[in-house]
């Protein structure tokens, strides 16, 4: 969010489109700082049909610059497929705006989008700000105060997964000190989900129901928010939560962690970690019952 407001900042009369992934579509299309939005499927290098189409299309924007904020082996691919005289930021091999850092992968993603930046002219970069968002009208008419549960994470990395039980376990009791827990996730968390619900009736089920707007509108309203290391999480800290996250092995949040009003608890393993800790970090940020 910094260097998107940063990049409009310095390009104030420039058309400029957004190149990202089905999920984040809704939320992207509502930002103030993109003229177009355009979705990206990630075609297989093996489907030159729709390789060839990619490459069509983003020589067909007439681009004069490109930055890179991604800058994976594969976003720096798209480099070559747009051709010479795009003045590209990021890492690919030949580009015009180089982050010539050999330590820019030991750097946390908000210093290292930063200095990325910089090295391409732009030296103000703000901090995360979903400002712009206090329109998003909340779907969800939640009574009381309440709390965010954010359970899940990235099914082919369960090693960053607090033991659902535990999540349960900490449901009840923020039942017990007067608060809603409200659950969040994709279908693909729908067992962990009921889980909760089965050993707490008293948490409102929101699993597959919310987009990223809505969880914005969510955090503004919530008392403070739990979970696992995961993408929810940082747009909920973003909106000014109040946050716990929790780390394993498998993350560093040196590199990675949210930033704002956050408590990051870490263990090599999550079994590790017991209700005990988390619910006094949380206790520390939840206003009296």
């Amino acid at each position: 969010m910094g260097p998107f407001a940063a990049i409009r900042a310095y390009h104030p009369s420039a058309h400029i489109t957004l190149l990202t992934t089905r999920p984040f579509a809704e939320l992207a299309g509502a930002c103030p700082w993109f003229d177009e939005v355009w979705l990206d499927d990630k075609p297989p290098l093996w489907r030159l049909d729709k390789v060839l189409a990619l490459a069509g299309r983003l020589r067909g924007g007439h681009f004069e610059r490109v930055y890179d904020l991604q800058t994976s082996d594969r976003s720096s691919w798209y480099f070559r497929l747009l051709g010479k005289g795009v003045e590209w930021s990021g890492i690919a091999k030949g580009c015009s705006h180089p982050h010539a850092n050999p330590q820019r992968d030991f750097m946390h993603t908000i210093e290292r989008q930063r200095e990325q930046l910089a090295m391409a002219g732009i030296n103000k970069v703000p901090p995360p700000d979903l400002a712009w968002a206090e329109a998003v009208p909340g779907r969800f008419d939640i009574p009381g105060r309440f709390v965010l549960l954010v359970p899940g994470g990235a099914p082919h990395r369960p090693a960053k997964r607090w033991p659902v039980e535990r999540f349960a376990r900490s449901a009840c009791w923020l039942v017990e000190r007067g608060f809603t827990p409200v659950l969040l996730g994709t279908n693909k968390e729908r067992a962990e989900i009921e889980v909760i619900t089965a050993a707490c009736p008293q948490a409102v089920d929101l699993g597959g129901r919310t987009g990223l707007p809505d969880i914005i509108a969510l955090a503004r309203r919530a008392e403070a928010a739990l979970g696992n290391d995961t993408g929810p999480m940082h747009l909920i800290a973003a909106g000014g939560c109040p946050s716990v996250v929790l780390f394993s092995h498998e993350s560093d949040p040196s590199l990675c962690a949210p930033r704002g009003n956050v408590t990051v608890l870490r263990r090599p393993s999550l079994a590790e970690l017991g209700e005990t800790e988390v619910e006094a970090a949380l206790d520390g940020m939840l206003p009296a019952p």
